[in-house]
């Protein structure tokens, strides 16, 4: 599955406001849904599954550091990723995120606080010309609240475009072979 650099889908409730976010990327990947049964739910509960062990270092060091400044940490994000109960209905945490909406093809996920704000628009399209092939986009905008969100951004971002594009081919990968799967 190849994972490319895209734009914010025009139909997503993050472009309105496009211009006013201080980072913003959006990466694209297609899924064969030969059985079309994958919905924006599978979608999100795919984002959530864990990526790869040097993934889970980097958090913990992360955790580590950002722990002394009083911002917030990921210490849960083991004990929650696994879990297949999540409705994803707005207000209702899951794992590290909360969920701020959710439409037929979109779930917007993400979290405050002190230094930044960030979102990731989970986006489902079928394509125009098959129904059977569905494009997944998954967009992350970031917001400062001070000096020090941008000063924390800085080093993150290099990592956030790897681990975005590493876990997203991968995580949808599995949802592909799971959905054909199911019906076999």
């Amino acid at each position: 599955m190849k994972i490319i650099k895209a734009e914010i889908p025009k139909n997503s409730s993050l472009y309105p406001n496009r211009s006013s976010y201080n980072y913003s990327d959006s990466y694209e990947g297609i899924i064969n849904d030969k059985n079309n049964i994958i919905g924006i739910v599978d979608v999100a509960k795919a984002f959530l599954q864990l990526g790869p062990k040097w993934i889970d270092y980097l958090l913990t060091l992360r955790n580590k550091i950002v722990s002394v400044f009083g911002l917030k940490t990921t210490n849960d994000i083991n004990e929650t990723k696994h879990s297949n109960s999540y409705k994803f209905e707005p207000g209702e945490q899951v794992g590290i995120f909360k969920v701020f909406s959710k439409t037929n093809n979109e779930i917007i996920l993400g979290e405050d606080d002190k230094h930044l704000n960030f979102r990731v628009s989970l986006f489902l399209k079928e394509s125009d010309d098959n129904k059977l092939i569905k494009i997944v986009t998954i967009t992350t905008i970031v917001i400062y609240n001070n000096w020090f969100g941008k000063l924390y951004f800085f080093p993150v971002k290099p990592f956030h475009k790897i681990i975005v594009r590493v876990t997203m081919k991968q995580n949808l990968e599995k949802l592909e072979i799971n959905s054909q799967q199911k019906k076999e």
